[in-house]
C-alpha cells in the first residue's frame, strides 16, 4: 500500500559543499582556490637526483638501487648516508583538535599538514610527508605513528585534542628512537618562554621571583607552564585556570591527572581572584576571558601574554588602556610581540636532525629558548626591517623576540639545540665544525624568500616617507591577466592602477571574470583630449626623424604611445605593457616617446630566483651584438640594480672561453672589463669566462685561481643577444628557476615590458618592481631638483 506522506529531503554531500561555498566571503573564496587551481593541494615529491638518462634510471631504481640497499643491511645507520631519512618529519595528525575549527577528522586536516610541511620546507629546508591518521583510540594511533620509524628522522604531532595528545607524545617518545614533538604543546612553550625570559628582563623581576597565571589547560598551556617552571618559575607561583576556575587541589570537576599536576593549595577560585598581585597572565583559552578590570588587580609592570585564537583574551589597545605599564603578546602578527610558532619548530628539527638526537629534550626546548630571546637583544639588521615594510625594531616591549622572517633564527636556534643535543647525550651524530655547520645553514636559505616580499616592503616604506603610491598605467586593458594581476596588486596597496581602454567592455570583461574593480581608475584613449596635447609633443620630438604632426598624433591613439606619453609628461610615474603584443611593439613606443637617461645603453634585464641566489641576467632584449663600450655600461647600469637589492655586484663578462682575450668575442668580453675598471673600480669583474667557470667557486678555485670574482657571479653579461635570450628562456622552461623580467634597462622613466606567457604572478612581480624603480627615479630627481635650487641661491 502506497504512502502519501512526504519523505523528509537529505542533503548530499555534494549539495551541503555546494552551500558552504556559496556561503563563503571573498577571501574565502580566494583561499579555496588557492588550494584547488593548478595542481590540487600545496605539496609536492621533488627528485634530487638527475633520472633523464637510461644510466641515471638505472642508478636511482633497478639495478642500480640494490647497492645502496645491501650497503644498509650491513649496517642500518647507512640510511642516513643513502636515503632523505635524515631530513624528512611526517606531519601527523588524527584531526581531532585542528587550528579552532575542533574535531574535524583526518581528511579535513590535509590541508593545515600540507602548510606545515611548507613551513618546515622554506624556513629550515626539511622535507615533510603528512600523514593523517584515522583511529578510534590512542593506542591505535600510537601502533601505526610506532611502525614509521624506518622511513622518518622525526615525528611531528599536531592538532590532536588533550588529554589524548599527552599520552600519544609520552609513550611515541618513550618507545622510538627519533625526535617526536607535539607541536601544539612545546612550540608555543618555547616562543611564550623566550619572550618571558625578555619580558622579565625588560620589567626588572626575576622568574623565581614572579607569580603567573596561566588561563587555559589544554595542551599548549600545560606545556608552556612546564616550560616557565624550567626556566625558574616556582611551582607554588603558578596558578592554572581551566574553563571551571582555578585547579586547586581537592578539586573535582573537569579534573584529570595531567591538571592535578598543576593544583594547587590555594582559596583562590576564579580568574579574577588569581590575577589580584600576578606578575603575568599567560592566555591559551578564549576571546573575552580577561577584562580590563581584572588587569587593574595585578601587580606592577604586569607581563599579559593574550595568545588565544584568532583573536585574544583582551585586545592590546584594551589592555594598554587599563594598564600603560604592561608589556603585551598575542598570537596575531598585526599587533606587537606576536608568539608564532614558526619561530621554533622548524629551527629545532633542524638541529634535532643533523646530530641526530634519539629526541628533542628538555635541553633543546631550553636551548632554543634561550637563544630566541637572545637573539631578540641584538640589533636588528635592514633586511628584516626591509620586510616588515621599513619598521624599525630594536629590542623593548613591543620587540621581546625575533619576527618570523628574521633569517637570522635559523642560524641561532639550530646552532643552539643542536649544541644541546650533544651535551644532554641524545646527539647521533656531534657536529664538530661549528663555522661549517653554520656555512651549511646559510646555504639552506636562498635570497628567493624575500625577494619580492623585500620589494612589496621597500614600496610601502618609500610610498609613506614620498606620502603616494607610485601612478603605474596598464595600456593593455582588456588582458584578463593585467586586471586580475591589478587587483593583487590593489589588495597589496603597490601602486595607483590606471587602465587604458573603453570603459563598457574593460567592465563588461571583469563581470564576465568576476574581477573587482574597485579603487581601478579607467582611461579612455579613443578621443582623449590628451591626445592632442601628447601628439604635439611626439611630434617636436621626432620631426627630424621624419614623424609629421598628423601622423605623431595618430600615434598617440594607440594605447602603448599614449601610456608612455603620459610618464613623459609626468602624469604617471611608471608602465607596464606586453601580456598582449610582442616585445618590439611594445618596447618602441617607450624607447621613441620616453627615451634613454644620459650615457645610458638601453638593455634588457633578467632576474633568475634560484633555490640559494639571485642572478641578473644582461642583455636579454634589445642589443643584437653590443660594444665592449656598450657592453661595460650595461654591466654597470645592471650592478646599480642589484646593489637596490642590498646584493654585492659580482659580474661575469661571458664568452665561450676562459681568459683568452682571443680575436672576437672573448676580446670584445675582455676590453669591457677593462673598460668598467677604469670607470667603477669599485665593481668586482671577471672576464672573458665561460659561464660554468662564472657561476661556480670550485671551477675557479681549482683551475683559475687567479681570478678576480673571488666567489660566484650573480651578474652575468652576454656578449650578444642571441646567447642570453636562449639561455634565459632555456632556464626558465627547463630549470627550477623563477624568472623575472624582463625589465628596461637605461630609459629615462620606470618603463617595463612583458613577455607574452606571461602569468598573474609574474605580472605582480614585474609591476612590484617598475613601481619601486619609479619611486627610486622620483627620489633621483628630487634630489638633483634640489641640488639644482641650492646651486641657483
Amino acid at each position: 500500500m502506497s504512502s502519501n506522506i512526504e519523505k523528509p529531503t537529505v542533503k548530499s554531500s555534494a549539495d551541503s559543499l555546494n552551500d558552504y561555498i556559496q556561503s563563503l566571503n571573498a577571501f574565502e573564496k580566494q583561499a579555496l582556490d588557492f588550494h584547488s587551481l593548478g595542481r590540487p593541494g600545496k605539496i609536492e615529491v621533488v627528485s634530487t637526483k638527475p633520472c633523464n638518462t637510461e644510466k641515471a634510471l638505472a642508478l636511482a631504481y633497478s639495478p642500480g638501487v640494490a647497492i645502496p640497499c645491501l650497503a644498509i643491511a650491513k649496517n642500518t645507520d647507512a640510511v642516513y648516508d643513502y636515503t632523505s631519512k635524515g631530513n624528512l618529519v611526517a606531519v601527523i595528525s588524527d584531526g581531532t583538535a585542528v587550528l579552532g575549527l575542533g574535531n574535524i577528522g583526518p581528511h579535513a586536516s590535509k590541508p593545515v599538514m600540507e602548510g606545515k610541511g611548507i613551513l618546515f620546507k622554506n624556513f629550515a629546508g626539511i622535507d615533510v610527508f603528512d600523514i593523517e591518521v584515522k583511529s578510534s583510540s590512542p593506542a591505535e594511533f600510537i601502533a601505526a605513528v610506532k611502525t614509521l620509524e624506518p622511513t622518518f628522522g622525526g615525528i611531528n604531532l599536531e592538532d590532536i585534542k588533550a588529554p589524548e595528545c599527552f599520552e600519544i607524545e609520552e609513550a611515541l617518545k618513550r618507545e622510538m628512537n627519533i625526535p617526536v614533538f607535539h607541536d601544539d604543546q612545546h612550540g608555543t612553550a618555547i616562543v611564550s618562554g623566550a619572550a618571558l625570559l625578555n619580558a622579565c628582563k625588560i620589567v626588572n623581576k626575576k622568574l623565581d621571583d614572579i607569580r603567573l597565571v596561566v588561563n587555559g589547560a589544554g595542551a599548549s598551556a600545560s606545556a608552556c607552564a612546564k616550560i616557565f617552571m624550567s626556566l625558574g618559575v616556582k611551582h607554588e607561583n603558578l596558578l592554572m585556570c581551566d574553563s571551571s576556575g582555578v585547579i586547586y587541589k581537592g578539586r573535582t570537576k573537569g579534573m584529570n591527572k595531567y591538571k592535578e599536576e598543576f593544583a594547587q593549595e590555594t582559596e583562590k577560585r576564579t580568574l579574577t581572584d588569581a590575577l589580584k598581585n600576578a606578575d603575568v597572565f599567560v592566555g591559551l583559552s578564549v576571546a573575552g576571558a580577561v577584562t580590563g578590570e581584572m588587569l587593574k588587580t595585578m601587580a606592577k609592570d604586569p607581563i599579559i601574554f593574550a595568545m588565544a585564537n584568532p583573536n585574544p583574551e583582551i585586545t592590546p589597545a584594551d589592555a594598554r588602556a587599563a594598564r600603560p605599564d604592561a608589556i603585551i603578546a598575542t598570537g596575531r602578527s598585526d599587533y606587537p610581540n606576536q608568539v608564532n610558532n614558526v619561530l621554533g619548530f622548524p629551527s629545532i628539527f633542524r638541529g634535532a636532525l643533523d646530530t641526530r638526537a634519539t629526541q628533542i629534550n628538555e635541553a633543546m626546548k631550553l636551548a632554543a629558548c634561550h637563544a630566541l630571546a637572545e637573539l631578540a637583544q641584538e640589533e636588528v639588521p635592514d633586511t628584516v626591517s626591509a620586510s616588515y615594510g621599513g619598521e624599525r625594531f630594536k629590542f623593548g616591549r613591543d620587540y621581546l623576540i625575533p619576527k618570523p622572517f628574521d633569517t637570522r633564527v635559523l642560524l641561532w636556534v639550530a646552532p643552539a639545540v643542536a649544541k644541546a643535543a650533544i651535551h644532554s647525550g641524545v646527539a647521533q651524530k656531534p657536529i664538530t665544525n661549528w663555522i661549517a655547520y653554520r656555512d651549511r645553514l646559510e646555504a639552506i636559505q636562498g635570497p628567493e624568500k624575500v625577494f619580492i616580499r623585500s620589494a612589496i616592503h621597500q614600496v610601502h616604506q618609500i610610498a609613506e616617507r614620498q606620502g603616494r603610491l607610485p601612478r603605474i598605467v596598464f595600456p593593455e586593458g582588456t588582458s584578463v591577466k593585467i586586471l586580475k594581476s591589478i587587483r593583487a596588486l590593489i589588495d597589496e596597496k603597490i601602486c595607483q592602477p590606471v587602465v587604458l581602454g573603453e570603459e563598457k567592455n574593460i567592465l563588461e570583461l571583469a563581470r564576465e571574470h568576476a574581477i573587482d574593480m574597485e579603487g581601478i581608475e579607467i582611461l579612455a584613449v579613443h578621443n582623449n583630449p590628451l591626445i592632442k596635447k601628447y601628439g604635439a609633443e611626439l611630434f617636436k620630438r621626432r620631426a627630424k626623424k621624419g614623424i609629421d604632426a598628423t601622423t605623431a598624433e595618430q600615434m598617440m591613439n594607440n594605447p602603448n604611445y599614449f601610456a608612455a606619453m603620459m610618464i613623459d609628461q609626468g602624469e604617471a610615474d611608471g608602465m607596464v605593457n606586453g601580456a598582449t603584443t610582442n616585445y618590439a611593439e611594445a618596447v618602441r613606443p617607450i624607447i621613441k616617446t620616453i627615451g634613454l637617461a644620459k650615457d645610458h645603453v638601453p638593455a634588457g634585464l633578467n632576474i633568475l630566483i634560484t633555490d640559494n641566489r639571485l642572478l641578473f641576467l644582461a642583455d636579454t632584449t634589445f642589443n643584437m651584438n653590443p660594444t665592449s663600450e656598450q657592453l661595460a655600461q650595461i654591466a654597470i647600469q645592471t650592478a646599480f640594480v642589484a646593489e637596490q637589492f642590498k646584493q654585492k655586484p659580482r659580474i661575469a663578462m661571458l664568452s665561450y672561453s676562459n681568459f683568452s682575450g682571443a680575436d672576437g668575442t672573448p676580446s670584445k668580453m675582455k676590453k669591457a672589463v677593462e673598460i668598467i675598471r677604469r670607470l667603477r673600480p669599485d665593481l668586482i669583474v671577471e672576464g672573458d669566462m665561460q659561464a660554468d667557470t662564472a657561476v661556480n667557486s670550485d671551477i675557479q678555485n681549482s683551475i683559475f685561481p687567479f681570478s678576480a670574482l673571488g666567489g660566484e657571479a650573480n651578474i652575468l653579461i652576454f656578449p650578444n643577444l642571441e646567447s642570453s635570450n636562449i639561455s634565459y628562456k632555456l632556464l626558465q622552461q627547463l630549470g627550477k628557476v623563477e624568472v623575472v623580467g624582463p625589465f628596461l634597462l637605461g630609459v629615462r622613466r620606470a618603463a617595463n615590458v612583458l613577455q607574452r606567457t606571461t602569468t598573474e604572478e609574474t605580472i605582480f612581480n614585474t609591476v612590484v618592481l617598475t613601481a619601486l624603480e619609479a619611486q627610486i627615479i622620483h627620489d633621483k630627481r628630487a634630489e638633483i631638483s634640489k641640488n639644482s635650487t641650492h646651486g641657483k641661491s
